[in-house]
């Protein structure tokens, strides 16, 4: 017996339709696949999720002090003359940082070797790439799953059987978190 489904596909295929079907599952919370697939895809979201919720709370909150840039009523940034050159000009601002322990980076870094960089675009702004925006799914999980599911000893997530597909008789299901 095999430790895993092959898929019908190369090893690489495989890997990168496993990889993107997860960070959908993540990023949009259900998707729609076969029930071989979806068997595979909750090994992999279940065991990332199990991370997220073990380092959840291991962190350190670090002030750190930044220079921003002065800026004026219309969003420029302040110039200032100093010797016969334009600088421009800063301030100092104290901003609080979370600040990974080895353990909980450790974690991230395996989060990041499976899920894929998302972008979110607005409906209104498709096609283009002054408001597109990268989403951290890393954070999502550490943040909002890890405290949805902290009280919960496994079963993330839930499959239900919608039918056989019109093609080729696959039995399609919706695997979504709970």
């Amino acid at each position: 017996m095999a430790m895993y489904r092959k898929l019908g596909k190369k090893s690489d295929q495989r890997m990168a339709l496993l990889r993107n079907q997860v960070t959908q599952l993540i990023y949009k919370g259900k998707i729609k696949t076969t029930e071989a697939r979806a068997k595979e895809v909750r090994k992999i979201a279940e065991h990332l999720i199990t991370l997220a919720i073990a380092e959840k709370d291991n962190f350190d909150e670090v002030t750190v002090s930044a220079k921003v840039a002065k800026k004026d009523k219309d969003g420029k940034r302040e110039k200032q003359v100093v010797d016969g050159k334009k600088v421009t000009v800063y301030d100092t601002v104290d901003k609080t940082v979370k600040k990974d322990k080895p353990s909980r980076l450790a974690a991230r870094r395996q989060m990041l070797k499976v899920l894929y960089p998302v972008t979110e675009v607005p409906a209104d702004a498709a096609g283009k790439k002054a408001h597109t925006k990268k989403v951290d799914l890393t954070d999502k999980l550490f943040s909002e799953l890890a405290t949805k599911y902290a009280d919960r000893k496994g079963g993330y997530t839930r499959i239900v059987k919608i039918g056989p597909r019109k093609g080729d008789a696959a039995m399609e299901v919706f695997l979504e978190l709970v």
